[in-house]
């Protein structure tokens, strides 16, 4: 029950840093900042992962050089979102059914792309740790991304349809 509270916590502050990142894009922040809140975003992952995982010596070794390339290929859908975001709230007070479309066509995409990306790293997580802590991982991750997920669809408004 303890690490379950722990990755609650974690999850939270994990959650605000998210935020602020992915509003920083809709305000256009420097390269620079951007680059320091993925970090710091990044690192609270890890910490997450790393405390809640359970990894022998062994485990470790041969798990975060897998973690890391996985992060990395999950960084890259994760920038595309932030900027689908910063799209529709540039969009959002004169949105086109054509804009809505690509908007639409776009978040499917990113959807099948992560759906895919899980599936490519499934058997190089499973060559590297036992199945019940591949399980654990998917199930870490599943909840980081549900409670980012939650977070912003709280802060994401309602497309606004035509007056009849």
């Amino acid at each position: 029950m303890k690490d379950y509270k722990m990755v609650l916590i974690y999850m939270a502050m994990l959650t605000a840093i998210v935020m602020v990142a992915t509003l920083a894009v809709a305000q256009e922040l420097t390269a620079d900042n951007m680059q320091i809140f993925f970090e710091k975003i990044c690192a609270d992952k890890k910490l997450i992962v790393s405390q809640n995982m359970q990894l022998t010596d062994s485990e470790a070794k041969a798990f975060w050089p897998v973690y890391q390339q996985y992060q990395d290929e999950l960084f890259l859908l994760r920038t595309r979102t932030a900027k689908m975001i910063k799209d529709y709230h540039d969009a959002y007070n004169s949105l086109t059914d054509d804009n809505a479309k690509k908007l639409l066509d776009e978040y499917m995409t990113i959807e099948t792309l992560a759906l895919k990306l899980r599936q490519d790293y499934l058997p190089k997580f499973r060559k590297v740790l036992p199945q019940v802590k591949v399980v654990r991982y998917y199930q870490i991750e599943n909840k980081i991304q549900a409670a980012l997920m939650y977070e912003l669809a709280g802060e994401i408004p309602l497309a606004k349809t035509p007056k009849q």
